[in-house]
């Protein structure tokens, strides 16, 4: 692991991405770290024509792509952190283990939970198996307030 602390988030279109974003925004600026954003792109179902195909799973790329470039954006101006972005299509929880494996220098994976009910699939499978993981698990309740996330991080 480097010196630098380097805080991995998945983002998607929850509000809980964007608490996780936060906290891990704020954990970089004060430990000197950086902030890289991964971006999953599920696999699509099958479609009997190829270009029908291709074209649902670019325009699930492009989605992906602006909601990244869009938290990047908002991360820049409120933090001055300029993170690397990665946007990758498959299985969540293998595409994720993959970033960690190709990126040995990040120290902490930062997912949110859900507020209500289950905490989402990503968090449930790496609270599982969080002792199989590379770095440190930082989970964000998807119930806490922005105060709450500034007071802790």
């Amino acid at each position: 692991m480097s010196e630098e602390r380097i805080y991995l988030v998945i983002m998607d279109e929850t509000p809980e991405s964007a608490l996780a974003l936060r906290f891990a925004a704020r954990r970089a600026v004060r430990t000197g770290g950086g902030v890289h954003i991964l971006a999953l792109v599920p696999r699509q179902e099958f479609v009997v024509f190829g270009a029908i195909q291709a074209t649902i799973e670019q325009e699930a790329r492009d989605r992906a792509e602006i909601l990244a470039t869009t938290a990047a954006g908002s991360l820049a101006s409120e933090s001055g952190l300029a993170p690397l972005i990665s946007v990758r299509q498959g299985d969540g929880p293998q595409v994720v283990r993959e970033y960690l494996k190709d990126h040995p220098e990040v120290s902490a994976l930062v997912l949110g939970a859900a507020a209500e009910s289950n905490p989402g699939p990503l968090t449930t499978h790496f609270a599982t198996h969080a002792g199989a993981l590379p770095c440190v698990l930082m989970i964000v309740p998807g119930g806490v307030s922005d105060d709450v996330i500034d007071a802790v991080s």
